[in-house]
């Protein structure tokens, strides 16, 4: 069975066996490719074809030659009976969810990156506890992008499978049985790695790449190593990292994975490494130092294939395998609907669920909603384990999951930016731009994820009330678990109800979370964040969770790593937390806002620089070390080259005749025989000036430096500033003067 394309084929016979063919190689291999969405419909049903069986695919010398040319149609398909090509309608598309067409949830590449084939898979869970506390020269890996040199380094489109060539052999190849030298690789999905050099027998040094269309932002790694000696101690260390401190300083290891110790001992990813050190190296990338991170280890076994990573992967492949699960279960998938929220900037689908109980409309109506999003940053993998973690408990069958879900409708978008995570990205998508500072942009095709959810909330919140939004994040320089949370910055409307959850949950997990962590100021530099732009459309509880990369220094948990396991009961305690708030038993709702209440006394008692939490996270917020978004603020990256076109309004301003009008309104009147109201910009640059009568200004004013002067008022576009003993004076100019 196959369809007809008649958008490249009008119309085939039995002697056209090479077209057939080639039709047959294009089902079979279900490799699909394109960059423009204005064919979006014709493309979706194409790769809603399930790949036929290989017999089917056999049959390449089967008489069709009764087939006429038809008119276009993507919704015929001909099935092969007794010799004869039988044609019949698709069969219609699933009406709810998208998972079930395996075709439309691969995962799309720009068109110049190389990928291996195959797909990366690693067991979930681990046996084996591994929580811890806290010569010559020879280049063997280098990652090959294919960009053109005549065009700007932005992104131009998209394919399943990326670039369609022959991959880049490596840079060396073993010369037999007994070289031991390490086989390094990152052209797979989420993968990060530039460059492997080996610089002795058993020492290696490596280069991240950083985020796709930028020169910032490399922290992320993940990759694979063959090739193995089992009892040999290797040295690795990565030398292009940005961030001036790190939790690899306090503590925090790398992890491995061994596909031989999986298979078996059944243990999968866990940490390792020794004389872990994280220092700046000397070196210099796009004006910034550069650090490196150097750790010994030993691989488990001989000839074996691992894994390591700066966190436990989780890829869009992982997100679509667990959604297509629970599509299949007829039982969870009765109150868990996957939608599309929309096709990121590469034309990746992001899903969006709905979880709640079938109830009538009348009541439907009524249910607050709750919002989760994660992964906005793509090397924040943990957050993805957390929203994991919360999805399952909301399926489960406690009687507190049927509770929450009988009261509330969850919106959960699991992966915000799946084209960072595709191509390994730590913090941009391929905008070349953080996408948690652009909720406020008006540019819906640059970055349609959170427009789109920012669209989303906003009608939820015109038709029912949105009780909390929390976007799900990892942290590279802090323990624990902690929240951001927003405030009324003027004390007298601050209350206390916005911290209640936060610290519910720090009293739920008393062993991850941390309430002194917290924070509730609304910086300016966050106006963009989700967090703050969702507050201001009226969500009271509006948070960035944060989550720690190494684990915690609190509770009986000091000093040990957080495992999946943690961060997804992370996920259920997060659940467990939302139904105390909202217990109509107010008694642990009402001892934790007196709680509040006191530290917020306590707080208003001490002067403003004797606060110790807000100092401490403004520091650390305040931080450049790589990872400061305002460094890739501004326009994406594919319009700046229009951009660079356009003239500034500063650059327009200085026309001639612009310059020229300024000159003419821009003067000097008396005001109150005391003041004086001028152009901030001619203040600041001249010291000296004498100005002709015009209509608006009729006097003439001199400005002429004295040792003192009397107060008067600067005014510049509507902001006054008053100067008191300035170094001007006005002096009246002789009436001669005014008629010369």
């Amino acid at each position: 069975m196959y369809p007809l394309y008649n958008r490249q084929y009008e119309g085939f016979t039995g002697d056209d066996n090479e077209m057939r063919d080639n039709i047959h190689r294009r089902i079979c291999h279900s490799s699909f490719s394109y960059s423009s969405f204005d064919d979006e419909e014709e493309l979706e049903g194409e790769e809603q074809v399930k790949a036929p069986a290989e017999e089917e695919c056999s049959h390449k010398s089967e008489d069709v030659s009764r087939v006429s040319p038809l008119p276009r149609t993507t919704q015929v398909v001909f099935e092969i009976q007794s010799g004869r090509a039988v044609p019949r309608l698709r069969e219609p598309r699933h009406l709810y969810g998208v998972s079930g067409h395996v075709s439309q949830t691969l995962p799309r590449w720009p068109h110049e990156w190389e990928v291996i084939p195959g797909e990366i898979q690693h067991i979930v869970h681990m046996d084996r506890n591994k929580c811890s506390s806290p010569g010559h020269v020879m280049c063997l890996f280098v990652l090959n992008v294919h960009v053109r040199a005549d065009k700007d380094n932005y992104f131009l489109g998209s394919r399943v499978g990326g670039r369609r060539s022959s991959l880049t052999a490596a840079a060396v190849s073993l010369s037999g049985p007994d070289d031991v030298t390490l086989l390094f690789e990152g052209r797979f999905e989420s993968g990060n790695l530039l460059k492997a050099t080996r610089v002795g027998e058993f020492d290696y040094e490596l280069s991240l790449r950083t985020d796709l269309y930028t020169e910032k932002h490399t922290q992320w790694f993940y990759f694979r190593v063959r090739n193995t000696r089992a009892g040999v101690r290797y040295r690795f260390t990565i030398t292009n990292l940005l961030k001036v401190t790190s939790l690899y300083e306090e503590g925090q290891l790398p992890l491995l994975y061994s596909e031989e110790e999986a298979r078996i001992q059944g243990v999968g990813w866990h940490r390792v490494g020794q004389q872990v050190s994280y220092q700046r190296n000397g070196r210099h990338h796009a004006d910034q130092p550069c650090y490196s991170l150097s750790w010994t280890f030993c691989f488990p076994y001989d000839q074996d294939t691992c894994y390591l990573a700066h966190c436990f992967p989780y890829t869009y492949s992982n997100l679509w395998a667990h959604l297509s699960e629970i599509e299949r279960d007829p039982h969870r998938s009765r109150f868990c609907k996957v939608r599309t929220l929309c096709r990121s900037l590469a034309g990746n689908l992001v899903p969006v669920l709905t979880v709640t109980n079938p109830s009538h409309r009348e009541d439907r109506i009524h249910k607050p909603a709750v919002v989760l999003t994660a992964r906005i940053h793509p090397g924040e993998t943990n957050s993805s384990w957390v929203m994991r973690g919360i999805l399952n408990f909301l399926l489960g069958d406690s009687p507190d999951a049927a509770l929450l879900r009988d009261a509330f409708v969850f919106k959960l978008v699991p992966m915000l930016n799946p084209d960072g995570v595709i191509v390994g990205n730590y913090r941009c998508s391929l905008t070349g731009r953080d996408l948690n500072r652009n909720y406020k942009s008006i540019l819906r095709d640059s970055f349609p994820t959170v427009w789109a959810t920012h669209t989303m909330v906003q009608r939820l919140c015109e038709e029912r009330k949105v009780l909390l939004y929390c976007d799900l994040h990892g942290h590279s320089r802090k323990h624990n678990v902690f929240t951001y949370g927003c405030e009324n910055p003027r004390p007298t409307d601050r209350h206390p109800h916005e911290r209640v959850f936060p610290l519910m949950l720090s009293k739920n997990c008393p062993d991850m979370f941390s309430f002194g962590s917290c924070k509730f100021k609304v910086q300016r530099s966050k106006e963009g964040t989700g967090r703050v732009s969702l507050w201001r459309l009226g969500v009271l509880n509006s948070f960035t969770l944060e989550t720690s990369f190494c684990g915690s220094n609190i509770g009986k948990r000091k000093g040990t790593h957080f495992s999946t396991q943690d961060l997804e009961m992370l996920g259920a305690q997060f659940c467990d937390t939302l139904l105390d708030y909202c217990d109509p038993d107010r008694t642990k709702y009402s001892a934790c806002l007196r709680e509040l209440q006191e530290i917020m006394r306590q707080e208003a008692g001490l002067p403003i620089d004797n606060k110790p939490t807000d100092t401490s996270l403004t520091d650390h917020e305040a931080s450049t070390s790589g990872s400061n978004s305002s460094q890739t603020d501004g326009p994406p990256t594919h319009l700046q080259a229009f951009n660079k076109k356009l003239k500034s309004k500063k650059e327009r301003n200085r026309s001639p005749l612009v310059r020229a009008r300024e000159r003419e309104e821009n003067g000097v009147s008396i005001i109150s025989g005391m003041f004086v109201s001028f152009s901030l910009s001619i203040w600041t640059t001249l010291s000296d000036l004498s100005f002709r009568s015009t209509d608006r200004f009729p006097l003439l004013v001199h400005l002429s430096k004295l040792d003192f002067c009397y107060p008067f008022t600067l005014q510049d576009n509507g902001v006054k500033k008053t100067l008191k003993k300035s170094k001007y004076v006005l002096k009246p100019v002789s009436p001669m003067l005014l008629t010369s």
